[in-house]
């Protein structure tokens, strides 16, 4: 089957792992701290002051504990981010107003929640707990300004007796920027870190099927030659035996079944020859639009899928590439053919889409409202003869291959069971020909 598919999911996992450890040193490093702070001031161990900080220092060590315990039971792993952060804005919140709330130190634990919020959770996850913060800052600091609640630590005067409003507004403006500005920052460094991280992934794979096609293909093409020799002789032997008439009706048709097949068996190993020692055509500038706009023609026009098939197209002009035509056809052929076998009775709709990519590669998408595959298979169906349909050779997905990588070009597949795949060609973008 392959090697199983590392999901994003692994990831969050992972990432949640160490957020619980790192929740857990906070709390007993928070727990040292406050005995050396009362300590330096001569205070009592067990001051009211102090005794806030043991208890909330408790709390957070009794829920790092319940989470590693309940952690297994959660199937959603991003809910389970988002109680986790949710509930670190509180325990932030909490610090902050007992150590001073609007003259506290420790508004910098905001910026650090939502740093892992970004790490944990998307840009709009990332945002909402920027949100969160900004509102208990903003709801904490008002309440002390109007008296109604009383930072533990402050022993004499109150914010509204020290402070004149406008400093108050300035500080709360100050630190509700931070937090926006943060989560915008780090938003975008850890949407850029996964971003690379499956390019990396992706790249990988290639490497992997590119290693396990040249092997095969050095095999296949010399099997494919040794069948194929004999297999042309054998079936010319029949047709010369069928053109004497010295032979009755029941061995004409077992004659005609022998030739039948053989011509099966001759395409059969043809196509895997082409799999094996995939040929350079002849390179030209191809306008991308146009060659799909063809193809799905070709497709549409196919007596099997004529009025099953349902074609979107969001194709983008004037892109240009390199490559063989006929193969580019070939190629965008077979995976609509593949798009179109996925679908419960070939009936569905297959969307088409070209575009130009940031990285300057053009991108061309086929995408079918199909069953879908399980992610585990997802690393063979590339492989020769691996097919999950009850017809067919299994050769289609790994002549595409083969095809793309003698021009260097990539092919991505994702998918989810019942929601269909997506099929996306990388290929190398080039300048128009200005005579067409």
């Amino acid at each position: 089957m392959g090697k199983m598919v590392k999901k994003p999911e692994d990831d969050l996992f992972r990432k949640l792992k160490w957020m619980m450890l790192f929740r857990l040193l906070f709390a007993l490093l928070l727990l040292g701290g406050t005995i050396i702070y009362g300590a330096n001031e001569n205070l009592p161990y067990f001051s009211k002051p102090l005794v806030y900080i043991y208890w909330l220092t408790a709390w957070v060590i009794l829920l790092s504990l319940c989470y590693s315990l309940v952690f297994s039971f959660f199937s959603n792993e991003v809910f389970f981010a988002y109680v986790q952060t949710g509930i670190d804005t509180i325990i932030a919140t909490s610090i902050i107003f007992l150590t001073g709330s609007y003259a506290s130190l420790f508004t910098f634990l905001y910026l650090i929640v939502i740093i892992c919020a970004s790490m944990l959770l998307s840009r709009k996850g990332s945002l909402i707990i920027a949100g969160l913060c900004c509102l208990e800052y903003g709801v904490m600091v008002d309440l002390e300004y109007y008296n109604i609640i009383r930072p533990a630590f402050l022993t004499e005067g109150n914010l509204y007796d020290n402070y004149e409003w406008n400093q108050v507004i300035y500080k709360m403006g100050t630190v509700m920027l931070a937090c926006f500005l943060t989560m915008v920052l780090s938003s975008y460094l850890a949407e850029q870190e996964r971003r690379a991280q499956s390019d990396l992934q992706t790249m990988g794979d290639q490497v992997k099927r590119m290693e396990k096609m040249a092997v095969v293909g050095e095999m296949a093409s010399g099997l494919a030659h040794e069948i194929k020799n004999p297999l042309t002789s054998l079936s010319g032997s029949i047709q010369m035996l069928m053109e004497s008439h010295h032979y009755d009706t029941d061995q004409k048709k077992l004659m005609t079944i022998v030739v039948r097949e053989a011509e099966r068996l001759n395409a059969l190993v043809s196509d895997f020859l082409q799999f094996a020692r995939p040929k350079l055509g002849a390179m030209e500038t191809i306008e991308v639009a146009c060659l799909l706009e063809e193809t799905v023609s070709l497709f549409e026009n196919n007596e099997k899928y004529k009025d099953k098939v349902t074609f979107i197209k969001d194709i983008e002009k004037n892109l240009w590439t390199e490559m063989d035509p006929g193969q580019l056809k070939q190629v965008i052929l077979n995976l609509m053919l593949n798009a179109a076998e996925a679908m419960e009775n070939n009936k569905g709709v297959i969307t088409v889409t070209s575009y130009l990519h940031r990285d300057q590669f053009i991108r061309v998408k086929i995408i079918d409202d199909g069953d879908g595959m399980d992610e585990a298979i997802i690393p063979s169906i590339f492989d020769p003869f691996f097919t999950t349909k009850a017809k067919g050779t299994g050769l289609g997905l790994s002549i595409v291959l083969r095809i793309l990588q003698a021009y260097n070009y990539q092919v991505d597949v994702k998918s989810e069971k019942h929601k269909g795949s997506t099929f996306t060609l990388k290929l190398r973008s080039v300048s128009g020909n200005n005579e067409n």
